[in-house]
């Protein structure tokens, strides 16, 4: 028995079910498996990459020289800049976000004609074939770095000096105090609003249908569009989305409760 009889038996069994269109969602089923598979990855990646400029925005954010000539280099190159940077990305909506860096960004770094990082006909042939595709990673990349940088500051923040000065008076070096020592801890206390944040990125990642990423809101757009019904297409999606963040909610749990019980997380 195929899905449309299958359908039709239960419509016929549960009145309810009459005006429940589901053979449409089914007929699409391609685009809504293909439309998930490029969430979890564009999510993926973007989790990922944030984490690294996370990582190193928040060390920037606790950058300070007291004394001595690197005083006001490092306030104004470093500290300044990661806080400008955070300020932004935090500060506006991701949408917009979206919008500038596919619309007025990447059109000037990837551009056939005078692009900044990459011209000519292969800039063309990848704006053409992956241009929604970049344009919202760099998006929700930036964004999530932001937040993950600030979650980093609040995480290194957390650490008692003594253990900095302790490691320092051993001889490490700042980059091994942090690489060995704080960044290491700290870690394990940011675990619980890092994967906040990556459940939080898994609902944003629908805004890039804006800009024609097939994605799971593009996929229901579409099957609306065609049909004129709304509740089988979005029902569907809402579905898919909660299983997500579910799955991804449980394996977080699970890490928290492995560091609680190792003790790494106070």
């Amino acid at each position: 028995m195929d899905f449309n009889s299958f359908w039709s038996s239960a419509q016929d069994a549960v009145p309810l079910l009459q005006n429940f269109q589901l053979q449409i969602v089914w007929e699409y089923r391609d685009l809504f498996f293909g439309g998930m598979k490029m969430t979890v990855g564009i999510t993926l990646i973007a989790v990922v990459l944030g984490t690294l400029i996370g990582l190193f925005g928040g060390m920037a954010r606790l950058a300070e020289v007291k004394h001595g000539p690197w005083k006001y280099p490092v306030l104004l190159l470093i500290r300044w800049p990661a806080t400008a940077y955070v300020t932004f990305f935090r500060g506006t909506p991701l949408f917009v976000q979206i919008l500038l860096t596919h619309f007025a960004v990447m059109p000037l770094l990837v551009h056939p004609e005078g692009g900044l990082l990459i011209s000519g006909d292969y800039a063309g042939e990848l704006r053409s074939e992956y241009g929604a595709f970049m344009s919202g990673l760099v998006a929700l990349t930036l964004n999530a770095g932001a937040y993950i940088t600030e979650i980093f500051r609040a995480g290194i923040q957390s650490i008692h000096k003594g253990q900095f000065e302790a490691s320092r008076s051993l001889g490490m070096s700042y980059g091994q105090t942090m690489r060995f020592v704080i960044i290491p801890q700290a870690f394990r206390r940011m675990l619980p609003p890092l994967g906040n944040e990556a459940i939080m990125l898994v609902k944003d990642s629908s805004l890039v249908s804006a800009i024609g990423l097939a994605e799971i809101a593009y996929a229901a757009r579409t099957v609306a569009g065609a049909y004129s019904r709304y509740w089988e297409p979005y029902l569907t999606i809402s579905l898919i989305y909660l299983v997500l963040t579910l799955v991804l909610a449980a394996g977080v749990n699970h890490l928290e409760k492995r560091f609680k019980e190792s003790g790494g997380i106070h």
